[in-house]
């Protein structure tokens, strides 16, 4: 569970740099004029606990699939073809409405600051909860194509991370978010009628 957690962490937490600078301006701001502060670390800590419930719950579901897996006892074709469909599920998911909506949310840290302010240290806290929401909004179905593509996969690791960071941060991320939903569309599909590409196979 640590070492899923860990990885969690480490796809998630570079992408929140610009909220998380934001924010601590914000609070010198308010420290410079005498108001009541708060440290960064509570709208950390809120951000963290979205993505470790979130990882804990995927983990379980790990453990709940391959077990399914076993008892129905699936071919490896079988297999990899729902991987395919986590594949093309996210391809998908990157072209809606609502991953564009979180998306949004996500890029802009003043507009959040300035819509979603709470006062003190709970209130900090409740800011990097509801952030933390929001971007797992944006992201929930890239980190599930870790799944097909092999949890320690460090490779795909990276690739997600990246991803992820270009959307959130680049001027061009939400072109990146489509391009990359129609690429990892047709790599889903590509799947489904070779499921044995996929990298779990290759050891």
């Amino acid at each position: 569970i640590a070492v899923w957690l860990a990885m969690t962490i480490a796809m998630m937490f570079p992408t929140v740099g610009p909220m998380a600078l934001t924010f601590h301006k914000a609070q010198a701001a308010r420290r410079k004029r005498g108001q009541a502060f708060v440290g960064t670390w509570a709208f950390l800590a809120g951000y963290l606990l979205v993505w470790m419930a979130s990882g804990l719950l995927a983990y379980f579901g790990a453990i709940a699939a391959e077990t399914a897996a076993a008892r129905l006892d699936l071919s490896a074709p079988a297999q990899g073809r729902v991987g395919g469909l986590i594949l093309i599920s996210a391809g998908l998911y990157q072209l809606t409405p609502l991953k564009e909506l979180c998306l949004t949310k996500c890029r802009t840290p003043i507009g959040f600051i300035m819509t979603s302010w709470r006062e003190g240290t709970f209130g900090a806290l409740q800011m990097g909860v509801l952030h933390g929401a929001w971007c797992l909004g944006c992201c929930w179905l890239l980190c599930a194509i870790m799944f097909p593509l092999g949890m320690m996969n460090v490779a795909a690791l990276a690739s997600v991370t990246a991803i992820v960071f270009a959307e959130k941060t680049l001027p061009w991320g939400p072109a990146v978010a489509q391009a990359m939903g129609i690429i990892i569309f047709v790599y889903g599909l590509l799947i489904m009628i070779q499921p044995q590409a996929l990298p779990i196979f290759h050891g």
